[in-house]
């Protein structure tokens, strides 16, 4: 396992330092949007800020993409096919509001080859709700 992570942080022209390599494996094993707190819970003897400067040269590598919600941000492990010019992230980011988990809804995305006059980099949809977990222990 470590040697993929090492192979996908190399191919994103970032060092795999063992902090790096750390919190990628932590972020693949999980399946909602984390905020910094919530990454830095996990890792309780890390420097928060080399915790945070991972997160951001993850960000300008193309290997998360940022949720912002409202004041918080949550990071999220990118497809393979983002990189440090485009991050592809064009799906719907989704927070429930009873169980306050931000997912991914890949399922929910913008088409990524409209023709346009113009060139779009990125683009953010965010939605509030109840996801389908917390809609199935309501009834």
């Amino acid at each position: 396992m470590k040697k993929d992570i090492e192979s996908k942080l190399i191919d994103k022209n970032t060092k795999p330092t063992s902090m790096r390599i750390l919190v990628y494996d932590f972020l693949s094993s999980q399946d909602a949007a984390l905020s910094l707190s919530e990454i830095e819970n996990h890792f309780e003897n890390a420097d928060r800020i080399t915790i945070y400067r991972t997160l951001k040269t993850f960000e300008e590598k193309g290997i998360v993409h940022s949720i912002q919600e409202n004041t918080t941000t949550k990071y999220k492990l990118c497809d393979d096919d983002c990189d440090e010019k485009t991050h592809k992230d064009w799906h719907l980011h989704f927070y429930c509001k009873i169980c306050k988990q931000t997912t991914c809804k890949d399922d929910i995305s913008f088409p990524e080859n409209i023709q346009t006059n113009f060139r779009i980099d990125e683009i953010r949809l965010f939605a509030k709700g109840i996801c389908e977990n917390c809609l199935e222990s309501l009834q």
